[in-house]
This record gives structure tokens, C-alpha cells and sequence, in this order.
């Protein structure tokens, strides 16, 4: 066991993250996409909340402040080569691919959302669509993947097929 191992038995112990999203069906560019799409926004966020501090008004420096914490979050979960001089980055990363594609949609769309709440301006606005974005992109992969037509033309047919046996019944039974 290095030493590394020994600081951090939690990081040493983490599934492959690949692993992860091999179980919830996530190809390799659909998570390079989502990656990309956090870095993305977390410099939206941190470029907006920094010009949205620019102000005298306190809602409008707390949004942007926010923003830039959200920035943080973001580049922690999806991108911890850009926190290489935190030494915790990459175990929060590795908690973060733990999680499932819902919860981390939930979090980054609610952490998005709550700057917005705050000052409902252009800045924060647009500043926090890349993040939200990324939020939503987490959430169709939540979603699954989209079944075949033939897969659902037999359903269908199954479905048919019963509802035709369900309504010869209930005539037999009224004759």
C-alpha cells in the first residue's frame, strides 16, 4: 500500500468510475459529453460570477458568489485535473462517479438554479445555463436508452392481444 492508500483508504477502496457508468448504460462519448458540458459550465459560472460580484447591490455579490462556488463543485466532480493542487479533489471526484446519473442531475440543476433565485439578472442567468445544462444532460442518461421498434411493436402486440381476449370475456360473460 502506498502512502497515498494509507491518507486515504476511501479513495483506494472507489470502483473503477468507468465501471459505474458502465451500469447505468452511459457510452464513452455520452460521458465525455457530460464531462465536457461540467467543465463548460464551470467556467460559465465562474467567469459570470465573478463579473456579477462587479456591484453594490448584496443579492447580486451573493449570486456571484455562489456562481463561483458552484464553478468549485463543478470542477471538483468532472474535472480534478484542473484541482491538481487540492488534495482532496480526487477523492470527491471519485465519490462523485459513484453517484447516479439522477442525483448528480438533481445537484447540478438545484445548485444552478439557486443563483437564479437569488438575482434574476442576465448574468446569472446566462452564467448558469451551461450548468444546468449539464444537469439536464446527467438526467437524460438517467432516462435510459430508447428501446426498438420491434421490441415495442411486440409489446404493443401483447397489449392488443390481451385487451382483445379481456373484451371476448366480458361479452361471453354477458351472453
Amino acid at each position: 500500500m502506498s502512502s497515498q492508500d494509507e491518507q486515504c483508504p476511501a479513495a483506494a477502496e472507489a470502483p473503477e468510475p468507468a465501471a459505474a457508468f458502465a451500469d447505468e448504460g452511459m457510452t464513452w462519448w455520452y460521458r465525455w459529453l457530460c464531462r465536457i458540458a461540467g467543465l463548460v459550465g464551470g467556467l460559465s459560472c465562474a467567469f459570470a460570477g465573478l463579473w456579477n460580484c462587479v456591484t453594490i447591490n448584496p443579492l447580486n455579490i451573493a449570486a456571484g458568489v455562489w456562481m463561483m462556488l458552484n464553478a468549485f463543485i463543478l470542477f471538483l466532480c468532472e474535472a480534478p485535473f484542473c484541482c491538481q493542487f487540492i488534495e482532496f479533489a480526487n477523492a470527491v471526484s471519485a465519490r462523485a462517479d459513484r453517484l447516479r446519473a439522477w442525483q448528480k442531475a438533481a445537484f447540478y440543476c438545484g445548485m444552478a438554479v439557486f443563483p437564479v433565485m437569488l438575482s434574476l439578472t442576465l448574468t446569472t442567468l446566462f452564467g448558469n445555463a451551461i450548468a444546468f445544462a449539464t444537469g439536464v444532460l446527467y438526467g437524460l442518461s438517467a432516462l435510459g436508452k430508447k428501446g426498438d421498434a420491434i421490441s415495442y411493436a411486440r409489446i404493443h402486440q401483447q397489449q392488443k392481444q390481451m385487451d382483445e381476449e379481456k373484451l371476448t370475456g366480458t361479452l361471453e360473460g354477458q351472453a
